[in-house]
């Protein structure tokens, strides 16, 4: 087995391409590719827009709900809990062809408890959809999910959908996004029509109009119609005018894309659409291929930067387990950052310096998987039986390098999980590792706990639900949770264990990366703890929010 250092390449029986070709391959195809997620609040249309743009891409034949009314689900949201409850709840990855391009697609959960993760899809991505309800406007996780982006510098495209539906004026949108994120709204599109009677848009880069016309549940590619304006007011009357109108007033506000300001996360072009309705979905496909940047070089932990034609590497930002059930195994999915991805090169863990054979290697649609043989800059590749890695673990060929950890958000809430059935134990303590390894929730351990009992630390409650829902129905290994009171856990050191865990309300456990958490009940605690112990090493994990 070739060493950390070495250069390995998957056994082929063709001649190998010589390295100028190859980087004129990678960069090519590289340049093709759209790697983006859609952020909003729950319930604000995601998992039914990352349906209407698989099928407006001719990925799937009709579009589903995550509610699953049409009597479809969405392809993205599989997991039983995601179609009970009508939202999502994993991060999905998707990947279809629209004109020249290749979309990777990277659905992230909708609701705030699963934020930690919808982190991690942000660092898999060039470029987001910012999804914004016509009636609702700028919601409280679409703001949280904003501050992620501009810390990240990811170029944001703004769609306002559900507007089929009434809501608030146009206009006043466009000056709620600017007051409250900082970015000049650009519309590509304007509504010919208030909310609630939508009946097309007004493309402002061509002037002509675009006419949807509704299909049976949405669940089919919603016809379209172009017009030149004198149609377009001969049909539409004072609709039409009165879009031709506000449009005017947007470009002498500095309402026009510029991309140089939208690359520098200074403006977002925005749209107007239905997701449900599959009006506008074409447009959005088109501006993601037509603006959205494609692959740039990254930055590594020495703060170098690795070109996206340089040799082989990729970084995990996902592991998801309970996919196959058949077979139960464990996908990383893994965003390629350079060079060509093979399948069956053995590449190396920088974490570990052990070696990664990628004989298994899939494309992931949903549920669905096929084998991929080949991968670019952009692609998110599903690695098969990858117990071996953990999120945040960069792979890569050839000389060393490694990526940036993924940071880990405080948790806010706690809970020690036990088993109901004492015979299931080696159940339990699989399912306990694997729940960890994958980032569904974070395990702390101490001495005076014990294995049986570990202490389960989450951002969010409903986490703690699919914990419990998986340990059951994945492990066949029921368990209890018992709420703890703390809502509070700073990193310590070694050092500090014993003193710490002598103060009253205060308890330090060992977290799965080797750190010690000391966990408080309220921050007046810690304020205590510090007065008490001077100089105590008492450091909060980073979050965003």
């Amino acid at each position: 087995m070739p060493s950390a250092d070495q250069p390995t390449t998957p056994s082929s029986t063709t001649t190998p391409a010589s390295p100028a070709k190859e980087q004129a391959t990678v960069l090519a195809e590289a340049s093709r590719r759209r790697s983006f997620a859609v952020i909003s609040h729950p319930d604000a249309g995601k998992s039914t827009l990352t349906e209407a743009l698989a099928l407006h891409a001719n990925a799937i034949r009709e579009a589903g709900r995550a509610d699953g009314k049409a009597g479809r689900r969405t392809v993205s949201d599989w997991m039983d809990m995601e179609q009970d409850r009508g939202i999502s709840i994993t991060s999905a990855a998707l990947q279809f062809t629209y004109r020249d391009a290749m979309i990777n697609l990277v659905d992230t959960p909708g609701h705030a408890d699963f934020s930690e993760d919808t982190y991690r899809v942000l660092s898999a991505v060039d470029a987001a959809v910012m999804l914004v309800d016509a009636a609702k406007g700028l919601e409280v996780q679409t703001m949280k999910l904003f501050a992620v982006c501009k810390h990240r510098g990811i170029p944001l495209i703004t769609v306002i959908n559900k507007w089929d539906r009434p809501g608030k004026d146009a206009l006043e949108l466009m000056d709620e996004i600017q007051e409250r994120t900082g970015l000049v709204p650009t519309p590509l599109t304007w509504p010919v029509g208030v909310g609630g009677d939508f009946r097309g848009v007004l493309d402002r880069r061509t002037g002509q109009y675009v006419h949807y016309t509704r299909t049976a549940g949405g669940t089919t590619i919603a016809p379209e119609e172009v017009m030149d304006p004198d149609a377009a007011v001969a049909r539409e009357g004072d609709a039409w005018t009165t879009a031709v109108e506000e449009a005017e007033l947007l470009a002498d506000s500095n309402g026009d894309h510029d991309q140089e300001t939208f690359l520098a996360g200074q403006t977002t072009p925005v749209l107007f659409g239905s997701a449900v309705q599959n009006f506008g979905v074409h447009a959005l496909l088109d501006v993601l291929v037509d603006v959205a940047p494609s692959p740039s070089p990254r930055v590594t932990v020495t703060e170098d930067t690795r070109p996206v034609e340089a040799p082989f590497s990729a970084f995990v930002f996902k592991m998801q387990a309970g996919m196959d059930t058949a077979h139960r195994d464990r996908l990383a999915f893994a965003r390629i950052c350079s060079g060509v991805f093979e399948r069956g090169m053995v590449v190396s863990s920088a974490r570990t310096g052990k070696p990664f054979a990628t004989k298994y290697a899939q494309q992931v649609f949903g549920r669905e998987r096929t084998i991929v043989d080949t991968a670019y800059p952009g692609d998110v590749v599903g690695l098969v039986n990858a117990a071996g890695l953990r999120v945040g673990d960069t792979l890569y060929l050839d000389k060393k390098v490694e990526f940036p950890p993924l940071p880990t958000f405080a948790p806010e809430h706690f809970a020690v999980m036990r088993a109901k059935d004492v015979s299931r134990y080696k159940q339990f303590q699989r399912g306990v590792m694997q729940l960890g390894a994958e980032g569904v929730v974070q395990v702390l351990r101490s001495d005076l706990r014990g294995d049986q009992a570990p202490v389960l630390a989450v951002v969010g409650p409903m986490q703690f639900e699919v914990a419990e829902h998986r340990m059951a129905t994945e492990f066949n290994a029921p368990v209890s949770l018992d709420r703890l009171g703390y809502s509070m856990a700073l990193r310590t050191t070694k050092d500090w264990v014993a003193q710490l865990n002598e103060q009253p309300g205060v308890e330090v456990l060992q977290r799965e990366d080797g750190e010690y958490l000391a966990l408080f009940p309220d921050r007046w605690r810690v304020t205590s703890v510090r007065n008490r112990l001077e100089g105590v090493v008492l450091l909060e994990d980073e979050i965003f929010g």
